[in-house]
């Protein structure tokens, strides 16, 4: 019986990889074997939009954006709140409250200084003035707290006396006056040394002593429902000319105010001063 032949059993043995042919000298080699890398490169992957958008904002950012839109509050608050107060002005066009002295007399004023000039001196005066007010306004109502009310000399602004006017309304278009306010000093008071040479030159003119009335309070401006908040106003009048009574105890002399002038002013007070 012959052998069996190797060619049935061919596709059961492995097979033996062959060596490629030899390169002649000088020649190359059209298509090269690729080597494959020991290791492969790590490549970085990109952000997609999705990462991106739900990614944690810096703290720098949220300080930005918070500054930025209070800023941006703050700026249409004035502005509207400008808007609104140009527009009551120009509708309403509202004004300043206006005061005047009709008359101030002075009852007693004595000036008493130790010969040796080894005390101080002593001041002891009685003023009584009638004061009226106006409102201007046809749709506006001041409510004024109780008046401090005070007499100095002009310019040194020496005190001479206060009093008080109790606190009123004046309506819309009105007219309120105050007679017979006194204004002086409750117990005899003691004089600096410099205020009693000022005053000792003043009461030696001719044309009598200067004096200047300040009024401190403070307002409230309504109209209808709306109130606005409570600000301070100093009211100053001058040129006002006083002569001392002569003559007996009871005499009274009765000041010049004709040619008075009354300045009203806002008096805003931020911390320990006074504007």
């Amino acid at each position: 019986m012959a052998p069996p032949d190797d060619k049935h059993f061919q596709s059961s043995k492995p097979a033996i990889p062959t060596a490629p042919p030899p390169i002649p000298n000088g020649a190359t080699n059209s298509n090269p074997i690729p080597i494959p890398p020991r290791h492969h490169p790590y490549r970085q992957q990109p952000y997609s939009h999705q990462q991106r958008r739900w990614q944690r904002p810096s703290n720098r950012r949220i300080c930005c954006c918070c500054c930025f839109w209070s800023i941006l509050i703050l700026l249409i608050t004035i502005l509207i709140a400008s808007l609104i107060a140009i527009g009551l002005y120009v509708i309403y066009h509202p004004r300043p409250p206006s005061f005047s002295v009709a008359s101030l007399r002075i009852q007693r004023f004595n000036l008493t200084t130790s010969p040796d000039s080894s005390s101080a001196a002593h001041l002891s005066s009685l003023f009584k003035l009638t004061l009226i007010t106006k409102n201007p306004n046809s749709h506006f109502v001041y409510n004024y707290e109780p008046f401090l009310v005070s007499v100095v000399t002009d310019p040194d602004e020496i005190f001479l006396g206060n009093g008080t006017i109790p606190a009123f309304s004046s309506g819309e278009k009105n007219m309120t006056s105050f007679r017979g306010i006194v204004v002086t000093s409750t117990e005899t008071r003691e004089v600096d040394f410099g205020d009693v040479s000022g005053l000792k030159s003043d009461l030696k003119r001719r044309n009598g002593l200067d004096l200047k009335i300040l009024m401190d309070t403070k307002v409230e401006i309504r109209m209808g429902k709306l109130k606005s908040k409570r600000v301070g106003i100093r009211v100053s009048c001058t040129e006002i000319k006083g002569s001392l009574p002569k003559g007996k105890a009871s005499a009274t002399s009765m000041a010049s105010t004709d040619k008075s002038k009354c300045k009203v002013d806002l008096r805003i007070k931020f911390w320990n001063w006074t504007f």
